[in-house]
């Protein structure tokens, strides 16, 4: 018996909030927006409404809604990794940390008063996605995060390659998506390497290390590519700026001489490990190695990217424009930027209409097509 093709109409009037940090991502997915429901793009409609969080002198804030919340389907756009964005306190000042983005997120929300229909925080990095667990006397900050925003009424939470995503294990009854930038990734490779032969004679999947191994075989599975994976040996007696240090990597895997590699993670941090990582698989005759990972942070600069580019032990690194990207990064010769605007343009577009997104967070037809497209020429 065939299963009846609903038709659904809008959940609400459609609108996005934009936090700051945001302003040009959230540009884009409301170009896509408009487009798609015929309204002229340069016309002064849109679907981002107004909601700003001035700061008294203290360092203090509120937030100002300045459009009416009521029967809206809320979308807001929260990058909690800019440190681009300031503020003023004591006449300083100050960049905004994680914690000051999750909390003007929070302020917004409550000042959309629960009239609003529904809420979604879209948040590709999810905020201290990195503390998913607890090994000793510590905070579950993550958990508690996803917990404080569905007390306060959000209904969807959707995100990027999460650190672990068993995270959403704390919010069992609400929505929680986590989104991979995997055909993204794979098209912009085709395009910027157009030269890269995506066979298992010619090209490799890596794995940084033993807990990045999901995403790996994803793409190995996917492409059809052998997969190598290195394991961090730490010094478990020591720690370091809060984390045990890595006294050395170790590879597990075939032959890789002669290879082009892809290392695969979902954040380039310092970039310490994964340039060590590098210069390992060129010492045992990698032909070129190329990066990706969802979020670039380059916590300790860019200086040591070009010092590795320069000597040849990185070909090119692939981030998506999810995070704050500085114009100096931009700039990079090694560098290559993946526009997910579009991909999140759909989500938001298909959430909307109340319709699945399944096949937008598995997009196997889609590598599959654009594969057979590439390999015809």
């Amino acid at each position: 018996m065939a299963s009846i093709d609903f038709k659904h109409a809008p959940y609400g009037d459609l609108a996005l909030i934009s936090m700051r940090g945001c302003e040009d991502i959230s540009a884009k997915v409301d170009y896509y927006l408009k487009n798609w429901r015929g309204i002229d793009s340069e016309s002064d409609e849109s679907f981002v409404i107004s909601a700003n969080c001035p700061r008294f002198g203290t360092g203090e804030a509120k937030a100002v809604l300045n459009h009416t919340a009521r029967g809206l389907d809320v979308y807001i756009i929260c990058d909690c990794f800019n440190y681009n964005v300031t503020y003023k306190m004591y006449g300083k000042t100050v960049p905004m940390s994680p914690d000051d983005h999750f909390q003007d997120l929070k302020r917004v929300i409550a000042a959309l008063g629960g009239k609003a229909r529904r809420i979604t925080v879209i948040m590709p990095m999810l905020y201290e996605g990195r503390q998913h667990r607890r090994t000793a006397r510590e905070s579950m900050d993550c958990a508690m995060a996803l917990q404080e925003l569905v007390a306060m009424g959000v209904k969807n939470i959707i995100t990027f390659d999460a650190h672990d995503p068993r995270v959403n294990n704390a919010i069992p009854l609400e929505g929680f998506d986590n989104v991979q930038a995997t055909y993204q990734m794979i098209k912009a490779l085709l395009k910027t390497v157009p030269d890269i032969k995506l066979d298992r004679d010619h090209t490799m999947i890596v794995s940084p290390d033993e807990g990045g191994m999901g995403r790996c075989i994803y793409y190995s599975s996917v492409l059809g590519l052998e997969l190598g994976m290195f394991y961090k040996r730490r010094n478990y007696s020591v720690i370091v700026n809060g984390r045990n240090p890595i006294e050395a990597h170790e590879f597990l895997g075939n032959d890789i001489k002669g290879k082009d590699l892809i290392l695969v993670d979902d954040m380039i941090s310092s970039g310490e490990s994964m340039l060590d990582i590098a210069a390992k698989l060129k010492e045992k005759g990698a032909a070129r190695i190329f990066v990706f990972s969802t979020f670039g942070l380059f916590v300790e600069g860019l200086e040591k990217f070009d010092e590795y580019y320069k000597n040849g032990l990185i070909d090119k690194v692939f981030t998506t424009n999810l995070i704050f990207q500085p114009e100096e990064l931009l700039n990079r010769e090694w560098y290559c930027s993946v526009n997910m605007s579009k991909y999140i343009a759909l989500i938001v577009e298909t959430l909307n209409y109340d319709n699945s997104i399944s096949s937008l967070l598995d997009p196997v037809d889609r590598i599959k097509k654009i594969m057979a497209k590439y390999n015809q020429g």
